[in-house]
């Protein structure tokens, strides 16, 4: 069974709330679809737990810490200097601060197993495309995107966790979000597949609790994990680099 989270951004508590869970279950493998850092307090300390994954992709924030930020709004600009500001910080061990600048640089953009492709934004622009749920009724997009797909690809990036199918019947194409389906369980089929994993450290659908997904065999399973949201706020708060916002926004999950 392989654990697929993403969408850390240095929520130390969410991971290891995440990583706790996923210790109880039958895991063999975790994979990483990227966006370790960026946007929370702890950086370092993520990337750190990052290494132990069997696979880790690059994100956009993880790309924005290494070279000059392109496309961030304001606040999330001032969190990527800040957080290269902790990562070089001369207070840390120089052995620990090159090896951890070394796992980012050396980051893929996609992996490929068999019929699984993973990204982190689409199979399209695997670092920097957003696919929403809306984005079903864009035809022309979606068409484009899933023509890249061989069978089954999972991202992360908008931190809005669902499924995106083919229909069956015709050329359009459907979402269903984790309360939509039955135990929060999907059963890959026939069918050309996108999987958005969520968020572990962000997520964005108006559920505060950090999100992941468990992958066995052809079930996949969204699972929604508590942790110390508070504790996380409170260090956001007390980091003058970091807009308050950044915390506050955790507890609506948007």
């Amino acid at each position: 069974m392989k654990a697929i989270i993403s969408d850390i951004h240095s929520n130390l508590e969410a991971l290891e709330a995440v990583l706790a869970d996923i210790a109880s279950n039958n895991v063999t493998e975790i994979y990483c679809l990227g966006d370790i850092i960026g946007y929370g307090p702890n950086p370092r300390e993520c990337i750190d737990l990052a290494m132990q994954c069997q696979m880790v992709l690059l994100g956009n924030h993880d790309q924005g810490a290494m070279f000059d930020p392109d496309g961030f709004n304001p606040p999330a600009e001032r969190a990527i200097f800040w957080t290269r500001q902790q990562l070089e910080s001369s207070a840390e061990n120089r052995t620990k601060r090159e090896k951890r600048w070394e796992f980012l640089a050396d980051r893929p953009r996609t992996f490929k197993e068999d019929s699984l492709l993973f990204v982190h934004g689409s199979a399209r622009n695997p670092l920097n495309e957003y696919v929403f749920p809306e984005d079903i009724y864009n035809q022309r997009k979606m068409d484009r995107i899933f023509a890249l797909i061989e069978r089954y690809c999972f991202q992360g990036h908008t931190h809005v966790p669902g499924v995106f199918t083919e229909s069956l019947n015709d050329d359009s194409y459907q979402f269903q979000s984790p309360e939509d389906l039955i135990n929060a369980t999907h059963r890959l089929d026939d069918r050309k597949t996108m999987v958005n994993v969520g968020s572990v450290g962000q997520p964005r659908d108006a559920n505060w609790r950090a999100c992941y997904v468990l992958l066995n065999g052809a079930d996949l399973t969204f699972r929604r994990v508590e942790y110390d949201i508070e504790t996380t706020i409170r260090k956001i708060h007390d980091t003058p680099e970091l807009d308050n916002f950044l915390g506050d926004r955790l507890r609506d999950g948007r």
